[in-house]
C-alpha cells in the first residue's frame, strides 16, 4: 500500500523564510494528523527560489523543463498541496504565479489544497480571498475553508496572535487533512478509476466536508 503524498510550495525567498517556517509549521501539523489516524504520507517541500530559472526557461519554451519540470509533476501527482506565498503589492509574488502557469489544470481538478500567505502587515491578510482562492478555484482544486495568514507580529515571542496563529493552523491541516483519502481509499482508487473519477471524488469528499463547490453552483447542478 502506498503512503499519501503531500507536497509544499513554497514562493519564500529570503534565507531563513517565514513563508517557509509557516510552510514547515503546516506540513508538520497535516503529516502529524495523517500518522495520529494511522495512515502514511510522504512529504516534499518545493523552494521556488530554487527553481528561479528553470521557471524562467519553462515560460519561455511553453512547458515545464528541467528541475521545475519535475516540481510540477510532484504537484500534479500529489493527493494534497500546501502552499504558501510572500505578499508582493497585495497578492502572490510573480514567481508563485509563474510556477502555477504550468501544471496542467486537468491534473488539478478536485485536488484539495491549503493556502497560506505572509507579510509584514495584518492588513495584507484579504490575498487569501481576493487573491489566492480564486487563483485555485480556477484550478479546479478544491480549497480548504481556513485559509492561513502569518503577518510579523504573529511570531513574536511577547505580542502578536502566536495562540491564534497555532490554531488556524491546526485548523486549516485538520480540514486538509479530511480531504484527503486513507491509504486504503486511495489504493482503491489507483486501481480501479480514471483519474477524472478521481478527481470526482475529492469534489464530493469537498461537498461532504462543507465545502462549496462554486463550478457546480455555477453551472446550476
Amino acid at each position: 500500500m502506498k503512503p499519501l503524498t503531500l507536497v509544499a510550495v513554497n514562493a519564500g525567498l529570503s534565507e531563513p523564510s517565514s513563508t517557509r517556517m509557516l510552510v514547515d509549521r503546516l506540513t508538520d501539523d497535516a503529516a502529524s494528523l495523517v500518522r495520529s489516524q494511522g495512515g502514511d504520507v510522504d512529504v516534499q517541500i518545493i523552494d521556488l527560489r530554487d527553481l528561479a530559472v528553470d521557471i524562467g526557461r519553462s515560460l519561455a519554451t511553453g512547458f515545464a523543463t528541467g528541475a521545475a519540470g519535475d516540481a510540477i509533476r510532484s504537484v500534479e501527482d500529489a493527493d494534497a498541496l500546501i502552499v504558501a506565498t510572500p505578499v508582493f503589492n497585495a497578492s502572490y509574488s510573480g514567481l508563485f504565479k509563474s510556477f502555477f502557469d504550468l501544471v496542467d489544470v486537468d491534473a488539478m481538478e478536485g485536488k484539495p489544497v491549503l493556502i497560506a500567505a505572509t507579510g509584514g502587515s495584518p492588513r495584507h491578510s484579504m490575498v487569501l480571498d481576493h487573491a489566492l482562492r480564486p487563483l485555485f478555484g480556477y484550478l479546479r482544486t478544491v480549497v480548504v475553508p481556513t485559509g492561513v495568514y502569518a503577518a510579523s507580529e504573529d511570531w513574536a515571542s511577547t505580542s502578536g496572535d502566536t495562540a491564534t496563529l497555532s490554531d488556524r493552523i491546526r485548523r486549516a491541516a485538520t480540514q486538509l487533512v479530511a480531504l484527503m483519502p486513507t491509504g486504503t481509499v486511495r489504493h482503491a482508487v489507483t486501481s480501479q478509476t480514471s483519474d477524472a473519477d478521481r478527481g470526482e471524488q475529492r469534489v464530493h469528499a469537498g461537498e461532504e466536508a462543507g465545502i462549496a463547490n462554486f463550478a457546480r453552483l455555477l453551472a446550476g447542478d
